[in-house]
């Protein structure tokens, strides 16, 4: 009886999501709020949210990466990756991990140093938005 309420505890809170405004902040600061097949990271991320190829491919999203230009594909893309790479964030709507997964991957947490400094003025930065 435990492990049935228990695996539906996690099945009902694994698809839950963090809140629009975490997108929003994501968009607002990955792209300053401007849709279309935007190029950064020295051409290495593409779209509104600045997808990396890998990011897209890890997501499992079906699709080509040219469509990480349109803002709701992105959007999609990022719920897919985070899902299978921080499900219990993504569950908790805990927009603090999700920003720095979507900034520094599944290892963002374990950061040290100056990318562990540079995520946190990442966080900052989307904390503004949210």
């Amino acid at each position: 009886m435990k492990r049935t309420f228990l695996f539906l505890c996690l099945a009902v809170s694994l698809e839950a999501a963090p809140p629009d405004s975490f997108f929003r902040a994501l968009h607002a600061v990955e792209s300053g709020g401007r849709i279309g097949a935007i190029k950064g990271d020295k051409g290495a991320a593409l779209g509104p949210l600045q997808i990396h190829r890998a990011y897209w491919q890890d997501s499992g999203l079906k699709g080509s990466y040219s469509q990480c230009s349109e803002l709701g594909y992105a959007r999609a893309v990022v719920s897919a990756y985070m899902q299978r790479k921080a499900p219990l964030a993504w569950a908790a709507g805990d927009c603090r991990t999700l920003a720095m997964v979507h900034n520094g991957g599944p290892q963002a947490l374990k950061a040290k140093g100056q990318k562990k400094t540079n995520l946190e003025t990442y966080w900052k930065k989307i904390q503004k938005h949210l």
